[in-house]
């Protein structure tokens, strides 16, 4: 296995990207032999990394939005490969890169390459993986309803627009929550499951999450009287605003039922059900992350 190669898995929309083009023939010049596949459908990201474990690449590197590391991330773990991934921001929102440290700078992020990888966690929701975080309730809502346009036009402040939008359709749901040592039931207005700390275009829901503790950050915002006060409190976009509204576990598992169905958003891809099982899943994968990066523990 050549050490300095790499297979960039790169979101079509980004196929014709000069900067990133920039940025991938600089870092070939340092001697990097670096190959790109472009995804078209659903499937592709999961495809290509499997021709690419079979063709001996050292590292791939996922090129995308927050959908399109998963998916990566995802199939990379589901092999147990000890192939290594470097991340190359390219979405709207870029919240597991964010507050990771990966620079949004194509050509800086692709430095990285040249860190040595460390093994991180990653979620599971019923054997799907998710690298970033699962939210539910009305963060979900705000993420599932975002336009595209909007997103393009105004980067992650685009979530916060639709959020003020949709204020008017804030309404609860009821769900009893289970894990080691911890049980709460009753009426939530958001709810944030983070192997990441912050989803739907900066929003902190999970600030204390790190990514190789073995276990997941749970943030629940019960339902108040005054919901659009709380919701707003909540994406102040402050430690005290998320904390002072919501109630916070550090677990290895979780369990939630809701009678009536809950919708939830897994870092893009929505899921929905009566019952849901999260489980942290250790050290799942080598990631090439910044030296320090907030979300490691050391």
């Amino acid at each position: 296995m050549q050490e300095r190669k790499a297979l960039l898995i790169l979101h079509g929309k980004k196929a014709m990207d000069p900067e990133v083009r920039a940025a991938v023939m600089a870092k070939r010049k340092t001697g990097w032999h670096i190959d790109v596949r472009v995804t078209w459908e659903a499937g592709d990201a999961a495809r290509i990394v499997n021709e690419a474990l079979q063709d001996d690449y050292a590292t791939l590197i996922a090129g995308g939005g927050d959908g399109t590391l998963r998916d990566v991330a995802e199939a990379m773990a589901l092999q147990d490969t000890r192939v290594s991934l470097a991340l190359l921001p390219l979405g709207t929102a870029n919240d597991f890169c964010v507050a990771a440290g990966v620079p949004l700078n194509p050509h800086a992020a692709l430095k990285l390459l040249d860190k040595a990888p460390q093994r991180i966690d990653l979620g599971d929701l019923d054997g799907q993986l998710f690298l970033n975080m699962a939210t539910g309730g009305f963060g979900s809502t705000v993420t599932a309803n975002t336009p595209e346009d909007l997103k393009a036009a105004l980067g992650g402040a685009a979530y916060f627009l639709t959020g003020l939008s949709r204020f008017a359709e804030v309404h609860s749901a009821f769900g009893r929550f289970t894990g080691p040592d911890f049980e709460w039931q009753g009426e939530f207005l958001a709810l944030g499951i983070g192997n990441g700390r912050q989803a739907g275009g900066g929003h902190v829901l999970c600030p204390k999450a790190r990514i190789d503790d073995g276990l997941l950050d749970v943030c629940i915002v019960p339902a108040q009287a005054d919901a659009v006060s709380t919701l707003g409190t909540m994406l102040n976009g402050t430690l005290n605003g998320v904390e002072s509204v919501s109630l916070s576990a550090r677990l290895a598992w979780l369990e939630i039922e809701a009678d009536e169905g809950l919708d939830v958003n897994l870092d893009g891809e929505p899921r929905s059900g009566r019952k849901m099982r999260f489980v942290a899943r250790p050290a799942a994968l080598r990631v090439h992350l910044p030296a320090g990066s907030d979300l490691l523990s050391n």
